[in-house]
């Protein structure tokens, strides 16, 4: 009965967890570039309740007798699958199709990575102009560069092809690719591996492996750049809602599986009376 109480706490604890990652699975229904995350399980240590050999003569028995001590949160995964493309009027919207990601400078200097393309341009000395996220963090280009344009250039004429190339049209109206710019999309042998750090970013770690760039690297399947476009997180309500209410329905019987325990401890103390 302690081993059940223990048992089922553990329990408790895991689906408490699973809860709390699909409260924020909801939660970012509408943030654009958020993938969803989906908990995993896997069971605790197990404990021998009976020898090997139930005879005399030492025979071993065909089934072991063992009963398990509960359940564990083994990780949350992130599912980077396309979420749907939603228009947007600006201008500076960008939505990947594939498997690529954008690069983007943090406040400390290092590099992180995004599928939220909610870019913007801001306005430096002299009138150059830099491509940054929302919060002004600058964008890197295909060679690790900040995306900055000369004074001179106006923002709603800049055009960006499925390549991420910065175009501009000529005196004949035709588009030029403008100083050879283009918006870096970068790519992981292990996307699941990325540490989450927040807005939407995400930092390389050893098991992600270091940032593949789609410019440099032939091997890989490029990604195509949607401008006018937003993608839209891959959550999906509808399965989110059912996976909630498994985890309530799991919470609950894991603490009717404590009353029970504790019913029987009680039942067991007043033998005595």
């Amino acid at each position: 009965m302690v081993r059940a109480l223990w048992s089922a706490a553990t329990g408790m604890i895991a689906q408490q967890n699973n809860v709390d990652t699909i409260a924020n699975n909801l939660a970012n229904v509408n943030t654009t570039g958020y993938k969803t995350e989906t908990n995993e399980f896997k069971s605790l240590l197990y404990q021998t309740i009976q020898t090997r050999t139930t005879t005399a003569n030492g025979e071993t028995k065909p089934i072991s007798a063992q009963v398990g001590l509960g359940v564990r949160n083994s990780s949350i995964t992130s599912q980077f699958t396309q979420g749907s493309m939603i228009a947007s009027e600006s201008d500076t919207a960008f939505a990947i199709n594939g498997k690529g990601f954008f690069s983007v400078q943090g406040d400390d200097g290092k590099v992180y990575y995004t599928r939220n393309g909610n870019f913007g341009w801001a306005i430096g000395a002299g009138g150059a102009m830099t491509l940054t996220t929302s919060d002004g963090n600058p964008v890197k280009s295909s060679t690790g560069a900040n995306v900055i344009l000369p004074a001179g250039y106006i923002a709603n004429k800049i055009v960006v092809d499925a390549n991420g190339k910065i175009m501009y049209p000529d005196a004949n109206n035709n588009l030029q690719q403008v100083n050879g710019l283009q918006i870096g999309l970068y790519q992981f042998q292990n996307a699941g591996g990325l540490d989450k750090v927040g807005d939407s970013m995400y930092e390389v770690t050893a098991a992600s492996g270091v940032a593949l760039n789609e410019a440099t690297n032939a091997a890989l399947d490029d990604s195509e750049v949607r401008q006018g476009y937003l993608e839209n997180s891959n959550v999906q309500v509808a399965d989110e809602m059912v996976n909630l209410i498994v985890a309530q329905r799991a919470y609950e019987m894991n603490s009717k599986a404590i009353q029970a325990a504790d019913d029987m401890m009680s039942q067991a103390n007043q033998l005595r009376r």
